[in-house]
């Protein structure tokens, strides 16, 4: 069976469905418009630990572990661990999969890392490489600005355009289709294909202006799943980009206007999900934890009730890192997609 629907696109064999996750966030993001939606607020972002770096990789560990006890399985029990993160050689990620001794393999797509995951661990199992495997990524606001940007300590001003990283961790995991669980939190919830991301430059050098290093990627990504499974915007019930913000979703639409497609009706980003207005995040949230976290706690639970029966779930990296923008690099993209349809009953 041919499973490429073109050059990017394909369609899984059977589908896998997602049965479980878990989320783990910090004190701002609990105090957001989806709060209540997560499993654990950490009210101490180093969770006693000696440093922020510490605290995600425990974020990321904790995931994994809650969305494998949902399902009454132990990490010994998954056949593999895909999981990344934003910080240098994707220590939050090893160092989780060091404790969690799961078999891993790192990811770094920046923060398209959990739908880069998402993608690879279907293709896995459809592939019959794994019957039990879990993604995951996270990112942490005070690690980040340490990284990427200035130390908190300076008190810089936040940019126009700039967004919030997000201090959060999200794990899922998937099995076959016809595989279930005597306790489940998704039952409707299933991967049926994808998009993988074409690398998109258009030479945006400013580090606080993601949306805009982001958006021509996830315009490429859309619209060659449009155009390769021969649908319009409407075929699905949502759009989901992972972390553009305001001003990188105003130029996601005319980027897609420009290739024919008016997707602003049925899209939502999650960046734009996170914090409420009088937060004060600026353009909105960013970071691996943002989509990971958004995905896992409000997106599928929708899609398992019914809201949504079919949607197109991307997330979008930015692929600098500290070297390169000190070089004077432009900021290129990525962006990965997951189609997610809500299945009948096994």
């Amino acid at each position: 069976m041919n499973k490429k629907t073109g050059k990017r696109s394909f369609r899984l064999a059977s589908p896998v469905r997602i049965v479980s996750s878990g989320s783990f966030v910090g004190e701002k993001e609990g105090q957001g418009p989806l709060g209540k939606k997560f499993d654990t607020i950490c009210r101490d972002d180093t969770l006693g630990l000696d440093s922020w770096e510490q605290a995600e990789s425990r974020m990321l560990e904790s995931a994994v572990r809650l969305a494998l006890s949902k399902i009454e399985k132990e990490p010994k029990d998954a056949d593999i661990f895909m999981g990344g993160d934003l910080l240098n050689q994707i220590i939050s990620a090893g160092f989780a999969a060091r404790e969690l001794r799961i078999p891993f393999i790192g990811l770094y797509g920046a923060c398209s890392t959990i739908a880069e995951g998402l993608i690879t661990a279907s293709m896995l199992i459809d592939g019959g490489f794994a019957e039990l495997a879990v993604c995951g990524a996270s990112s942490h606001f005070s690690s980040v600005e340490r990284q990427f940007r200035y130390p908190l300590e300076m008190g810089t001003l936040a940019s126009p355009t700039s967004q919030r990283t997000v201090t959060g961790a999200g794990a899922l995991a998937l099995v076959p289709y016809g595989v279930s669980f005597n306790k489940e939190v998704f039952s409707h919830a299933a991967v049926t294909g994808g998009t993988i991301g074409l690398v998109m430059d258009y030479g945006i050098t400013d580090a606080a202006n993601m949306g805009a290093a982001m958006a021509p990627a996830a315009a490429s990504t859309i619209c060659a799943n449009l155009d390769e499974n021969g649908i319009e915007p409407d075929c699905y019930d949502a759009i989901f980009t992972g972390d553009l913000g305001s001003f990188g979703t105003e130029m996601l639409y005319e980027l897609c206007r420009a290739r024919g497609y008016d997707i602003e009706k049925v899209h939502t980003d999650c960046g734009m999900l996170m914090f409420s207005e009088e937060q004060n995040a600026v353009c909105g949230a960013s970071g691996c934890g943002c989509a990971a976290t958004v995905l896992s706690s409000h997106i599928l639970p929708e899609l398992d009730s019914g809201r949504y029966r079919r949607i197109l779930f991307l997330a979008t990296g930015a692929l600098q890192s500290a070297v390169s923008s000190l070089q004077g690099e432009s900021i290129p993209g990525i962006a990965h997609a997951a189609v997610i349809e809500r299945m009948g009953e096994k």
